[in-house]
């Protein structure tokens, strides 16, 4: 059965300028844990307190998604930056589609715009050569279609 692993809210970009310089720390009065239980999904906006949440340049790509089977065993959503981590769902093949979770408190739809391609950061993060093996694995960009909440465990998935 497909599940939610992981679910990360982050206020701020942690991965800017060098890779070599290592990921942004996380500012003074931030929450110590970016990984959290239940995301809010409000519909063309995103994720509510997410650094994309609203804004404009991200609007096709609000929301990110990636698919554990993807990642080395130990990697997760707080290295390669996504906001939600499936189990049992092949997200990356469903570019151009209408992707919906549904957790348990109803449906979350999704229009699936774009891949989300891996960046030098990965080689930093994950260990070296992880860029390239992530390259057509990286996940998808979407935009959500209406509010909902989706939350850590077993979810019903439905593309169109």
């Amino acid at each position: 059965m497909p599940r939610i692993v992981e679910l990360l809210v982050s206020p701020l970009h942690r991965y800017e300028g060098r890779p070599a310089d290592g990921p942004a720390p996380v500012p003074d009065g931030a929450p110590d844990d970016e990984l959290v239980g239940r995301i809010a999904v409000r519909a063309r906006l995103g994720i509510t307190g997410d650094r994309y949440f609203g804004k404009t340049a991200h609007r096709d790509a609000a929301v990110t998604l990636i698919a554990s089977e993807s990642l080395p065993p130990g990697v997760g959503l707080i290295q390669v930056r996504r906001n939600i981590l499936l189990q049992g769902v092949d997200v990356d093949s469903m570019v151009g589609r209408t992707l919906t979770l549904d957790s348990g408190s109803g449906p979350v739809s999704f229009e699936v715009r774009r891949r989300a391609n891996p960046c030098a950061w990965m080689d930093v993060v994950i260990g070296p050569g992880a860029f390239r093996a992530l390259r057509g694995r990286g996940g998808i960009r979407c935009v959500p279609v209406n509010d909902g909440e989706l939350r850590l465990g077993p979810v019903d998935v439905v593309t169109s």
